[in-house]
């Protein structure tokens, strides 16, 4: 385990700045570290995908625990790094490593076994992004667990009828269950950002038994949301084609065209759309 110290004095040897950028925050405090692995629930048959290693705190507490960890790191310097502190501070782990320097948003495969867990503190400006992408790229990924801006693990984690509810909620419900683990400090990052964290489970169970596409799905949700205090007649009126054809299809799902999306299931919108 690497300690405030040894990250801050790790980052000085390799000259890293964290750079808002690729939203740079480390994680300093080793009983976070410990408690993000807890709750992943990962064991020794997991190949975990992590996202954003950085100085590898995170991807040193997992290696004892899992088969492998495949670390995708985007930061060319904490990219090459990442095998030197592992060899440097758990050598016998290091076979158990893979590390991929690329974009989590523009990465199509991963190397070996197929990834069954996401673990990752994901930077905040593409956290839901790059849950759903590999929520879709990998079905055999069957748990994730991530640390993200409180707010944004609050409307993932979201229940039909919440101010907070929309189309992250409805969008991860296609794939998992979801639920809100726990919150943390901002104090236990470097540098210390300006919102507290929260740690979001995902289960992934079937999506909604439906001959439409996820895509139509999706589109729906979007068009649901773009004007959110509109009722669903209306909102959904560009998607159908007219207002009356939301309404239609709305009545036939035997949905009322006078509810408003965040009242909506994503089963819901599986029904709208078959509808149409």
């Amino acid at each position: 385990m690497l300690s405030a110290r040894d990250i801050r004095a790790l980052a000085a040897e390799l000259d890293i700045r964290p750079t808002k950028q690729w939203g740079q925050n480390f994680v300093i405090d080793a009983n976070t570290v410990e408690r993000i692995v807890r709750l992943a629930g990962v064991g020794e048959d997991d190949v975990v995908v992590e996202i954003g290693p950085g100085l590898g705190s995170l991807t040193l507490a997992l290696l004892p625990k899992v088969r492998s960890v495949v670390a995708v790191e985007v930061d060319p310097t904490l990219a090459a790094a990442l095998p030197q502190t592992v060899e440097k501070v758990s050598p016998a782990y290091l076979d158990r490593l893979a590390v991929v320097h690329a974009d989590a948003m523009k990465i199509e495969t991963l190397p070996g076994d197929q990834p069954t867990a996401l673990v990752a503190n994901l930077p905040y400006n593409v956290s839901v992004p790059v849950v759903l992408r590999f929520l879709e790229l990998f079905p055999s990924i069957r748990t994730i667990l991530v640390m993200v801006q409180l707010e944004v693990a609050q409307r993932l984690a979201a229940a039909p009828g919440s101010k907070i509810y929309g189309v992250p909620s409805l969008k991860a419900a296609w794939y998992a269950d979801v639920r809100l683990v726990g919150t943390v400090s901002r104090s236990i990052f470097w540098p210390v950002p300006n919102v507290d964290s929260g740690l979001v489970r995902l289960a992934r169970r079937d999506p909604p038994r439906t001959e439409v596409e996820r895509a139509e799905v999706f589109a729906c949700i979007d068009a649901a949301f773009a004007q959110r205090r509109k009722t669903l007649r209306a909102s959904l009126a560009g998607w159908a084609g007219s207002a009356a054809a939301a309404e239609a299809a709305l009545i036939a799902a035997g949905i009322s065209p006078q509810q408003r999306g965040e009242q909506l299931t994503i089963q819901d919108f599986a029904r709208i759309v078959a509808a149409r």
